[in-house]
């Protein structure tokens, strides 16, 4: 009996899917950030016509480049602005951390313990609906001009919404995996950091991304009520001086920081989800 004669298998070839997913997502960050950068330079162009301002008030981004960059004294004025727009960094870091670190630490003990959310909620809403300007005063009374007074202003801008956020994604965790770990054992805590963190990654990193822009405007508000330096006094002291277009320098270079940092917080989440989040190891 002959044998079975068996077609010969050609070797796998390596399947071509293209770019890696990660590197998808990064190259729609980055053309997002760029459609949003054209969006509002349009816009701006757009606004000072449409709304006819005197050209002594409103500078379009020609005068805005030649200030910083083509100007005789550009050089002189851009590293004022960047020493500016350092301290402002610098703060919003401040006050970054601080609201962060602390909307994370609540949402935790609000996770743990329905008492303790009872305690923390009201305190937060109180703050959040109260505006920083009435505050100020307060705190920089009980905290004084420096350092402690912007990670006060800027933590407080940031904590709300952060909070709440971390509190949802917490919460978002499967019932089964949280029996599971409780069957085997496990305490409140181990549940929190075994299965609600994890789950939690991206809201955290949403909050993260809500809370960069909010940390630099709760910066300038504190440099400009409480600490007299940064970009937030500077575009005060500008104003009362008239330089308009140094008024409109900071502000545009403000701006395009937050979103340089919006940017590279999307970044981040990208590359940590697609590591470590719920959906790690999913092409």
């Amino acid at each position: 009996m002959s044998a079975p004669v068996t077609a010969p298998v050609a070797p796998e070839q390596p399947v071509r899917a293209g770019a890696h997913p990660a590197w998808r997502r990064a190259g729609r960050v980055l053309l997002d950030a760029t459609a949003t950068t054209v969006v509002v330079l349009v816009a701006w162009v757009a606004l000072l016509a449409v709304l006819d301002v005197s050209p002594y008030v409103g500078k379009g981004p020609a005068e805005v480049w030649e200030y910083l960059v083509s100007d005789p004294d550009a050089l002189e004025n851009r590293t004022e602005v960047l020493a500016l727009l350092g301290r402002t960094l610098t703060d919003a870091s401040i006050g970054f951390v601080t609201g962060m670190t602390t909307a994370l630490l609540l949402a935790a003990a609000m996770v743990l313990s329905r008492t303790a959310e009872g305690a923390i909620m009201p305190v937060a809403m109180l703050f959040r609906s109260v505006p920083l300007i009435a505050l100020a005063p307060v705190i920089v009374l009980l905290v004084g001009r420096g350092v402690a007074s912007v990670a006060v202003m800027s933590g407080i801008v940031v904590l709300f919404p952060a909070l709440v956020t971390i509190v949802l994604g917490l919460r978002s965790a499967s019932p089964q995996m949280r029996d599971v770990v409780t069957v085997l054992g496990g305490g409140p805590r181990t549940v929190l950091r075994l299965v609600q963190l994890p789950a939690a990654l991206p809201a955290v990193f949403a909050a993260v991304r809500i809370s960069v822009p909010g940390a630099i405007t709760g910066a300038l508000i504190a440099e400009w009520l409480a600490t007299g330096g940064g970009i937030g006094y500077g575009v005060v002291s500008a104003v009362g001086r008239a330089q308009n277009t140094k008024v409109w320098a900071l502000v545009v270079v403000v701006t395009v920081a937050s979103l340089v940092l919006y940017t590279l917080a999307q970044l981040l989440e990208q590359w940590v989800l697609s590591r470590f989040g719920p959906a790690a190891g999913r092409a």
